[in-house]
């Protein structure tokens, strides 16, 4: 097939309306109507000869054949928005829109408030930050980077390891005041309340892991309150309602603050993954590259 121009052109629509999520939020977006977008996706899937969309009177997806052709060009398109950039002389290539897709406990703690300094350092850069439960399809939701806690699926992104963070067991001063420290893991068994959190995938809390060295104690905590998410934990923890098991990197600024207290900092070993998921390819955007450098300094 001979190389038409008009495909670029296609393609911009394309990535448009992913990022949008509509033929008409797109249409508005780039100043044209709803029917001459779809008019230049239905060109551009009449070129490649697949089915990019499937369309229903409510809402629009990615075919499979869609997503693979969106997860190859993507990339390309970027850099050639780069280039562009540069050689019309531009103080900064990070520009445009990066849409974010990040795990709970990072958007709130870690990533929110520290976003200004990276906005600061990138005027010409706007960003959108999406707290989500799940990761999903970042290519089908339009999105540029995903930042995750927990161990890789398999996929077609390409993921890098940001940090291993601690898990620490922590309690505020004023619940150590009253009900005392644990010497061991076992203790918290039985005379202590612990903070639960309860796993989605089970619908029970999560058992708790001590780690020293090679060592490693598994635990059933007992507790009267269960929640399901990482403010809730914090929030009740700080408040003295019991222990909780935190991570690190969101725990260490009230640890430094003297609001919280380390309990059984022997046994604290164990670790947690945070990735961060983008598309594979070597064609990586600046300003994806930028986010990317400024979440490796806020977790170094």
């Amino acid at each position: 097939m001979s190389f038409d121009s008009r495909l670029l052109s296609g393609i911009g629509v394309l990535s448009a309306v992913i990022e949008a999520g509509s033929f008409a939020r797109a249409g508005d977006a780039m100043g044209l109507t709803q029917p001459a977008v779809s008019r230049a996706v239905q060109r551009l899937e009449d070129r490649v000869g697949i089915r990019i969309f499937n369309r229903t009177a409510r809402a629009i997806s990615l075919t499979d054949e869609g997503r693979r052709f969106y997860e190859a060009v993507a990339p390309h398109l970027a850099a050639i928005e780069e280039a562009a950039v540069v050689a019309g002389g531009a103080k900064a290539a990070v520009r445009g829109k990066l849409r974010v897709n990040v795990d709970g406990t990072f958007g709130h703690f870690v990533l929110s408030p520290k976003i200004g300094e990276f906005l600061e350092r990138h005027p010409d850069l706007s960003v959108e930050i999406n707290v989500r439960d799940r990761m999903g399809d970042l290519v089908a939701d339009g999105f540029d980077v995903a930042i995750r806690f927990g161990i890789p699926e398999v996929s077609s992104l390409k993921a890098r390891l940001l940090l291993e963070t601690r898990v620490l067991t922590c309690a505020s001063e004023s619940y150590v005041k009253r009900h005392g420290t644990p010497q061991g893991p076992q203790d918290l068994i039985h005379g202590h309340q612990c903070v639960l959190i309860r796993d989605p995938a089970t619908g029970r809390p999560f058992e708790w892991g001590f780690q020293r060295g090679k060592d490693i104690v598994p635990v059933i905590p007992a507790g009267q309150l269960i929640v399901n998410d990482t403010g809730s934990l914090l929030a009740a923890c700080l408040g003295g309602q019991g222990i909780a098991q935190l991570l690190e990197v969101y725990a260490r600024d009230y640890l430094g603050e003297g609001k919280l207290v380390h309990i059984l900092p022997d046994w604290s070993d164990e670790t947690f993954p945070l990735y961060a998921y983008h598309h594979a390819s070597n064609l990586m955007s600046a300003k994806v590259r930028a986010f990317l450098d400024f979440v490796k300094e806020l977790t170094s």
